[in-house]
Formats: C-alpha cells, sequence, structure tokens
C-alpha cells in the first residue's frame, strides 16, 4: 500500500475509518438479534437521514440520480447484507465476500463508461473468485448458502452505487450520504411493513434490549455518519490509488472482531479463501509496480 502522501494524522483516520467498518459487522449481528433485517435496515437509512437532511443541503445533481444512488448504495446492499447475515454467513466471512464489488465496479464501468480493465484486473479478478468458490464449497445449509448469494449481490449493488457516485457532484460527502440514505428510508420501511408485518415490527420496538439500541447507534452514527464522511474527505483529498487499498484491511478487522466478541472459528479452509480474494485485489492494484519490474527486466536483458 501506497502510504508515502499520507501524512500520519490521516493515516490515523484512514486506520480508524477500516476499524469502524469491520467491527460494523459484529454491529449488525447484535442488531439482528433483536431486530428483522428489513427493520433494522429501515431504522438505520432513517436515522441517519433525520433530521440531518433539515441542515444539510441537497448534493448537486437530478434527484433522479439522488434516489438511484440511495436504492442501490444503501437500500439493496445493506437490505441484502443484513438479510444475509441474518441466514447464517458469519460477519467474518461477510465482511470478506462483500470486497468482491471491487470486480463489479470495474465490470460495469466497462458496460456504460467503456473503462476496459487490464489483463491484470482479470486475472487478479479470477483469482478472487477461487477464493468464493472455496466459500461456496464450504458453507453448510441451505440458508447459509443463500446468506452467501445475498453477500454477493451486496456488493453487486455497492458497485452499482459507485457508477451513480461519479455521475453526482456533491461538495460534502456527509450530504451524499444523508440524503442517499433519505432515499432508501421509505423502501425500506415499506418492505419491511409488507414481508415482516406490523405485529413483528410493534414487538421488536417494544422489546429493544440495550445491545442492539447500542449496535443501532454504532451502524448509524460511527459506521455511516463517522466513516462514510471521513471516507468521503480522504477520497477528495488524495487519488484513489492511496486511499483504496486500505480497505482490504476490513476483512481482516471483521474476522478478528468476530473471533474476540462471537467466538467465530477461523478455519484453515477461511484463510485460504481470504488469501485467494485479498491477494487477486492486491494483484489487481501491483499493476503499475509489476510493469515495472517486468519493463526494468526486459531493459536489464
Amino acid at each position: 500500500m501506497n502510504t508515502i502522501n499520507l501524512p500520519p494524522k490521516h493515516l490515523l483516520l484512514v486506520l480508524a475509518i477500516v476499524l469502524i467498518w469491520g467491527v460494523n459487522f459484529v454491529a449488525v449481528y447484535i442488531g439482528l438479534k433483536s431486530f428483522p433485517p428489513f427493520l433494522l435496515s429501515a431504522l438505520r437509512f432513517g436515522l441517519s437521514a433525520l433530521p440531518w437532511v433539515f441542515f444539510i443541503p441537497r448534493p448537486k445533481g437530478s434527484v433522479k440520480l439522488i434516489v438511484y444512488y440511495g436504492l442501490f448504495n444503501f437500500a439493496l446492499q445493506f437490505g441484502f447484507i443484513f438479510t444475509g447475515i441474518h441466514l447464517g454467513i458469519s460477519p467474518g466471512l461477510a465482511s470478506l465476500v462483500l470486497q468482491i464489488q471491487v470486480f463489479f465496479s470495474m465490470g460495469l464501468a466497462f458496460l456504460f463508461f467503456h473503462d476496459r480493465p487490464s489483463p491484470f484486473k482479470i486475472a487478479g479478478s479470477l483469482i478472487s473468485f477461487v477464493g468464493i468458490g472455496i466459500v461456496g464449497y464450504h458453507v453448510e445449509g441451505g440458508s447459509t448458502f443463500l446468506g452467501l448469494i445475498l453477500m454477493l449481490l451486496a456488493a453487486f449493488s455497492w458497485a452499482a452505487g459507485n457508477m451513480f457516485t461519479k455521475k453526482i457532484h456533491s461538495d460534502s460527502p456527509l450530504a451524499l450520504v444523508v440524503w442517499g440514505n433519505l432515499a432508501a428510508f421509505p423502501v425500506m420501511a415499506l418492505v419491511s411493513y409488507l414481508f415482516e408485518g406490523p405485529l413483528v415490527i410493534q414487538s421488536s420496538l417494544q422489546n429493544m434490549s440495550w445491545p442492539a439500541i447500542a449496535s443501532v447507534c454504532y451502524i448509524v452514527y460511527f459506521s455511516t455518519h463517522i466513516g462514510y464522511g471521513a471516507w468521503g474527505f480522504l477520497m477528495k483529498s488524495y487519488s484513489t490509488s492511496v486511499v483504496v487499498p486500505f480497505t482490504l484491511l476490513v476483512p481482516v478487522v471483521g474476522f478478528m472482531s468476530s473471533a474476540i466478541y462471537l467466538g467465530e472459528e477461523i478455519q484453515s479452509w477461511k484463510i485460504l479463501a481470504s488469501l485467494f480474494i485479498l491477494g487477486g485485489l492486491i494483484f489487481g492494484l501491483l499493476e503499475k509496480q509489476v510493469r515495472g519490474i517486468i519493463a526494468g527486466f526486459r531493459s536489464g536483458v
């Protein structure tokens, strides 16, 4: 990872974001003990948007683009994540599989922006999907396998949301997050009402535990407001190649926090899958360095 251009205070900031996002998967797991997944998603979106939309100006760009951004980057992505964890995929694996969004983003960029991926990035994606195959082979039970599929759909939704992010010009990253959550809130509230029902919603709200309340606060104010707000600041201040590689540390924190707080066992196949998925990502990120080594070798010959 290129940390040369990051001063110490911003290096600490990006590491704090990685820590917050990695632990977030454990917070989601705890929240799902008291809330069904669609209701938990609706609470996240509602509290992330309100009352902040009354104080933060709407980002520049059409309302339609902001709605699409909110639907894909929040409603679909987190609806799939919360449901996947609810169905049995562990928080550690969830944090790992979600990194596949990098390659979905590459594919969508090729389809919509004609941004052709290099052979290095294609090779990296193939390496990473070997890791996904290892995860799919070892998950047990139909619900857990469905959880894996939902995590892949979440990764795709995140990638699709990134396409709309490119089209929206927002001076404040936090404004885009707040207004995107506002677009997602009524959709997920309606989905929760239709599929989980008013009785389940009422019972969940009346029987909230303190750990569940703490998890919702963490998801909303730490992971969403602080995490996404600080990340947007770093993305505006530094090149993508300097900041984005740090997201590879999120699954590491996800596995460690899940093992510490939830007792998730880290079997050898999880380590092997992690090596393939993260190895493929790193392979694509180090394309310039590899090309430089090859060029230097050829010039030496």
